[in-house]
């Protein structure tokens, strides 16, 4: 499953309503254009793909007072919010994702209830226990694997790392989002700006 999808339907929806310019601008600084698909060219493509399936809502402002085009801005339909909500559940417990997936979820995790979020990395963390279990279950990818697999070896105890790792890192989102950290959805107003106003991008592709 892509990640741009998520990525610029939350970015989006973050502002209420905002033009492709913005969406572009918030998501290199995040450095999406780093660690995902979401190059400026996918940015605009999805932003139109998802008008097309109703996700989104577009308008047509003026034209600059400088003589530019008109930009359009968007804003997320009930279709969209719903979409945008399938996919950060997905994307923090889905396991068999790439983690582009993960870390688009992590960055709008506070879009989610406090509980919501804690019972969605539990769910993760149960699934990666389980998938442990099922690695070492069958192939024994510790001290005793056998000789004779050589390197190959190495990849099951690459799971078993990932797993572990991934396990520890949930863990600890989990324990510090019970106690209280992040303004999670339903707690109160929070910062909608990526940027402070009159702030340059520091990461934006020139």
């Amino acid at each position: 499953m892509s990640a741009i999808r998520l990525l610029v339907l939350g970015a989006v929806r973050q502002h209420g309503r905002a033009h492709g310019y913005m969406v572009r601008n918030d998501l290199e600084f995040w450095g999406a254009h780093e660690w995902s698909n979401a190059k400026p060219g996918s940015i605009y493509h999805a932003l139109k793909q998802l008008a097309k399936q109703g996700l989104l809502r577009q308008y047509e402002t003026a034209p600059s007072t400088a003589g530019g085009p008109p930009r359009t801005q968007y804003e997320v339909t009930d279709a969209g919010n719903a979409e945008f909500m399938r996919l950060l559940r997905h994307a923090l417990t889905a396991i068999d994702e790439k983690q582009d997936m993960l870390t688009s979820g992590v960055g709008f995790i506070v879009d989610l209830s406090r509980d919501e979020a804690v019972s969605l990395l539990k769910q993760r963390i149960a699934s990666l226990e389980e998938w442990r279990q099922e690695v070492t279950r069958h192939w024994a990818p510790d001290e005793s694997t056998p000789e004779e697999w050589g390197h190959i070896g190495e990849i099951m105890k690459l799971w078993v790392h990932n797993a572990d790792s991934g396990a520890e890192w949930a863990r600890g989102l989990v324990e510090r989002l019970e106690n209280g950290a992040y303004v999670m959805a339903g707690e109160g107003e929070r910062q909608v700006d990526v940027l402070p106003p009159g702030t340059g991008n520091p990461f934006a592709e020139k």
